[in-house]
């Protein structure tokens, strides 16, 4: 199994990042709220660790839960100088992600919520060409405040 111990590759122009493929399992949520917390580390956007490593928590609770694969990929990244992403890549691009309210008494079918409450915006990505995408990527963003003032 990898962990984080592995180096984790940035990203080799424009804009940093990182990604790292993990099983499919509940445990990655562990590691994935630690890769995301050491990238931010890095970035030195720790105010923004707590929210990120929520949406990942919940991004690989949707992969596990909703998907059969065995493996995932874990991304987080800088698209420009105002967000970062965090996301989860999956070979299951039929099981796209439905934001519908859960009936009161069930005990799960929250995290979509709790993902649009806290990220700025979030969405999916097809992955592949033509009519027969192998994958899909489940993404949130998060603004970093302060950057317009900083300039």
């Amino acid at each position: 199994m990898t962990s984080l111990s592995t180096p984790v590759q940035a990203a080799p122009t424009g804009h940093p990042a990182y990604s790292q493929t993990f099983p499919c399992a509940p445990s990655t949520a562990e590691i994935g709220r630690k890769l995301v917390r050491d990238a931010l580390g890095v970035w030195h956007l720790d105010d923004l660790a707590d929210r990120a490593a929520l949406i990942i928590s919940e991004l690989i609770a949707n992969a596990v839960r909703h998907t059969s694969c065995h493996s995932i990929r874990l991304k987080v990244g800088r698209p420009s100088a105002e967000r970062i992403r965090v996301g989860v890549v999956d070979r299951a691009p039929s099981r796209l992600p439905v934001l519908g309210p859960p009936d009161d008494d069930d005990e799960s079918g929250r995290g979509l919520f709790l993902i649009d409450a806290v990220a700025d915006r979030w969405g999916y990505d097809l992955h592949g060409s033509g009519k027969r995408p192998w994958g899909k990527e489940v993404w949130a963003e998060l603004l970093i405040e302060g950057i317009e003032g900083d300039e």
